[in-house]
């Protein structure tokens, strides 16, 4: 629970969305509406009814129609800078109901209370449900965190998608990947800078739906070259 001394500020949630019909539904329902303003679902060239969902839903919809994770949510970002009111604090979380939405408080909390700049939701340190995660991204996790560790100093457990950032420190990154560099690419810019991070156990469940990147043996391949990519070409 918040203290109560302090002002809830405003958060808005972007989701990267690729053919998410059967679970986008599920994803904006269960995101604690008392503690978000906007919710902003990517549509990231979708051929099926992820769009029609989320509207119905409530969501608000913006269309990137070339592929690429990191493309999604740089159009969500491109949207909250038109507003004029911008929010405080950025959620990202994934369209596929892999993350629990209803722990959005938990990547919160520690922003308000506490004063970090970005706070992760590590599957490592949560609850993982058997076979959410293949073997090769577990390992890809632990190598890319363990390489943060020994080139940047910053201790992370988890490349996790389910993430809270100061709005200010997000526009302050100038983040550019484009695909499945990313989470890797603020992570390692967020310890070049300095920022205040922290992570916070999230559980983890099979996806609903068949993964675009873990899914296939090629795209686990590119995914795990791009983020060790990533890390090295920021140095």
């Amino acid at each position: 629970m918040y203290s109560g001394q302090k002002t809830i500020p405003i958060v808005d949630v972007i989701i990267p969305a690729y053919n998410e019909q059967d679970s986008i539904s599920k994803v904006i329902s269960d995101i604690p509406k008392n503690l978000v303003r906007h919710i902003i679902v990517c549509n990231n060239n979708s051929t099926d009814n992820t769009k029609d969902n989320a509207l119905r839903n409530g969501a608000i919809v913006v269309d990137e129609p070339i592929a690429g994770y990191g493309r999604a949510c740089l159009k969500g970002i491109e949207y909250i800078t038109t507003l004029n009111i911008k929010p405080e604090i950025v959620l990202f979380i994934d369209g596929d109901y892999s993350d629990y939405p209803e722990e959005s408080k938990n990547l919160i909390e520690p922003i308000i209370e506490d004063g970090y700049d970005l706070v992760i939701g590590s599957r490592v340190l949560g609850e993982m449900e058997k076979g959410s995660m293949t073997p090769a991204q577990i390992f890809g996790n632990w190598l890319a965190t363990s390489l943060i560790k020994m080139i940047y100093n910053y201790q992370f457990t988890d490349l996790g998608p389910f993430r809270a950032i100061r709005f200010d420190k997000l526009m302050a990154l100038k983040m550019e990947d484009k695909d499945f560099g990313w989470t890797v690419e603020m992570q390692v810019k967020a310890a070049k800078m300095n920022l205040k991070c922290i992570e916070v156990s999230v559980d983890y469940r099979k996806r609903i739906g068949k993964s675009k990147v873990s899914g296939t043996i090629k795209g686990t391949i590119l995914a795990g070259h791009k983020i060790l990519w990533t890390i090295f070409k920021l140095i």
